[in-house]
């Protein structure tokens, strides 16, 4: 090698083909690839040829390509007719240092022979290291023979039909030219006009070959003199009949050769734009399921085949979905025959089964869906006796690898997700134990402290400083209750077991009942209640509703000065009861207005007895009539305060049982 590629990371590229001996070839390269440490690719280049290709060379080139990657090769597909430049090409864009190919089974004769693929490589790189293996098979001479030609079939009777028609339809033309006194060229461009249309009509070229030939004679025999035989007085005829024989014949050819080219193009186009339109469903695809069975139906227009698909979790197979190739119609599947391959992908993470080394007796093909090492599922692929080509297969793994890539992300959100609810708890846990603890340390001291000098120095008292240190440890008490009884509320939420026993319930009485429980807390307050509709009648739960109210008037009464006045009032809207509970406070900031009834929000106001709220109460009262299936907000009072106000669904009663209530 040339002192400039000493400093290159070695780069090995092996040709593929369908012949017997490529396999050799594969091998050699892949034991100097081994040995030099380098990177291995197989390359095939796909030319319209293949279309027409043997089921046997199809098969041979599959299990090249198979081998090839067993060995380590990544396999890569490219398309052209110039063999030669398209691995030129390939080699200098990949930076590829020895290329590797099997020696041609075509051999230049002489100087007017067309050269071989070696001497074109060579004129494409004059300056790479190819290294050309010989052939051990000398029997062999073939390369991706043509299909043979059916004798028999509807397919066979339409070439025939259609072949007839255009020789026959040239036929009339050319004669209705002759009457006319058209010159002979004109009815030789007719007939090869009919040749060209021949080619494009039917699906061999042996027809347009056919056809060529009978033009000539039809030609001879109807319109050159002497007529109706098949002799020619003027010399210049037999050039004639050969340039018009050699015209069509070409022609025909080309048309055959561009009609395949737009088929393969077509088909290519078609492959691509399903890959393309797969990566845009899978990124709107949600859930494994749906992942898989989007997967499922676009290898389906891929392939035309039916599949079946194994979940697998924790190195654990499910049960087998079926995807039929056609919809409404199930196909017959032996999950215990299949059994032995499936685990031997889902063991050694590579494809096994139909047309391949590993179980090739089985039904289905299989292939790991798969990042990296993580095997996500199992897809079968029902086998026929037409293998995979090259273009679709290269097509179907990019498909799988855009679903595992789909799945892989899935389950990352998953775990994204359940990390996220684990943290958002072990938060709400630090929070709850942090606030607990600060909360109850100052009743407690408080009740310990009273209770310490009532049973010490009980005697040493007055009887109204005992009964203001009985009645502190009374009012330290009920606060403990009501912390106690918010948690248990918390609890029930936050696991889904709150219980509604709701029944039809007169509004205002529910008011007034939570105003003559709050009364002794608001002696230093101005507490009044006002109903601007009468009757108003609400299908709730009458303790919970109680306990709604009792949060936000005791709020109010916490976080106002002293003289304040806390309003209530109720009317009827619509179909709804609004319940509004105002003061004439400080009132409450923007900022906390967008926080106030989430779980252990208690801001920064401070309390005369410094008891920090824990920051449920607001939330219970959100979460108790949110079941109700109203709403609560809160809003600025004028000229200060703020209004909490909230909303319960109206019972309409009949007035037998409005006069019964």
């Amino acid at each position: 090698m040339k002192s400039g590629k000493s400093a290159q990371k070695e780069h090995i590229l092996v040709c593929l083909s369908s012949a017997p001996s490529n396999e050799h070839v594969i091998r050699t390269a892949a034991r100097l690839a081994k040995a030099l440490k380098a990177a291995f690719t197989a390359l095939y280049v796909e030319t319209q040829d293949y279309s027409v290709a043997s089921s046997e060379n199809k098969k041979r080139l599959q299990q090249h390509r198979l081998l090839a990657e067993r060995l380590g090769a990544k396999c890569e597909v490219i398309y052209g007719e110039d063999i030669a430049y398209q691995i030129a090409e390939y080699a200098r864009f990949s930076e590829v240092t020895r290329i590797i190919l099997g020696q041609s089974r075509k051999n230049r004769i002489s100087v007017f022979s067309s050269p071989t693929l070696e001497d074109r490589l060579l004129s494409y790189m004059p300056d790479a290291e190819i290294h050309i293996l010989p052939d051990k098979d000398k029997k062999n001479k073939t390369y991706l023979p043509r299909k043979t030609l059916p004798f028999t079939g509807k397919g066979l009777f339409l070439n025939i039909f259609w072949s007839l028609l255009i020789l026959l339809l040239a036929t009339l033309i050319s004669s209705c030219f002759y009457q006319l006194h058209f010159t002979n060229a004109n009815i030789i461009m007719v007939y090869i006009l009919g040749v060209l249309l021949t080619s494009i009509a039917t699906s061999h070229q042996i027809y347009s070959l056919v056809s060529s030939i009978a033009s000539v004679f039809i030609f001879n025999y109807l319109f050159t003199v002497p007529r109706f035989t098949l002799n020619a007085y003027e010399t210049g005829y037999p050039v004639t009949f050969i340039v018009m024989f050699l015209t069509a014949y070409i022609t025909g050819t080309f048309a055959i050769r561009y009609k395949e080219q737009a088929r393969q193009s077509a088909t290519i186009a078609r492959r691509y734009k399903i890959l393309l339109d797969t990566s845009q469903l899978l990124a709107k695809a949600s859930g494994n399921q749906g992942i898989l069975n989007l997967t499922a139906q676009q290898i389906i227009k891929l392939l035309q085949r039916n599949l079946v698909i194994y979940t697998c979790e924790d190195q654990t197979l499910s049960s087998p979905v079926l995807f039929p190739a056609e919809p409404r119609k199930s196909f017959p599947y032996n999950q215990e025959k299949e059994e032995k391959v499936i685990h031997w992908v889902l063991a050694n993470n590579h494809l096994a089964g139909a047309s391949t080394a590993h179980f090739p007796d089985a039904d289905f093909l299989y292939l790991s869906i798969r990042v990296n090492d993580r095997v996500y599922g199992i897809l079968g692929i029902e086998g026929t006796d037409f293998p995979l080509d090259s273009s679709e297969y290269s097509i179907l793994l990019s498909i799988l690898g855009e679903c595992a890539l789909a799945l892989d992300s899935e389950k990352n959100a998953r775990d994204k997700e359940a990390a996220a609810v684990l943290a958002e708890r072990e938060q709400l846990r630090a929070t709850l134990l942090r606030s607990i603890s600060h909360d109850l340390r100052t009743p407690l001291t408080s009740i310990s402290g009273h209770a310490s000098n009532l049973l010490r120095q009980g005697d040493c008292f007055d009887q109204k400083t005992r009964q203001h240190m009985l009645q502190d440890i009374y009012d330290d008490s009920l606060w403990l209750i009501e912390l106690v009884e918010n948690l248990l509320y918390a609890t029930r939420i936050e696991d889904g077991r709150m219980i509604l026993n709701t029944s039809t319930e007169l509004l205002s009485d529910i008011i007034a009942e939570a105003v003559r429980h709050m009364k002794p807390k608001a002696e230093h307050h101005q507490l009044s209640f006002q109903e601007e509709d009468d009757f108003i009648f609400v299908n709730a739960d009458t303790r919970m509703i109680l306990q709604v109210l009792i949060n936000i008037i005791d709020n109010a009464l916490k976080y106002t000065p002293v003289g304040s006045k806390i309003h209530i009032s109720s009317r009827s809207v619509g179909d709804m009861a609004e319940i509004c509970i105002a003061d004439n406070g400080p009132g409450i900031s923007g900022a906390e207005k967008e926080h106030i009834f989430e779980k252990f929000y208690s801001g920064n106001h401070s309390i005369a007895d410094n008891r920090r709220s824990i920051g449920l109460g607001l939330f219970l009262c959100k979460s108790i009539v949110e079941a109700h299936g109203g709403t609560i907000t809160v809003a600025d009072n004028t000229p200060s305060g703020a209004v909490f106000s909230f909303t319960l669904p109206i019972k309409d009663l009949s007035p037998c049982q409005l006069t019964a209530t």
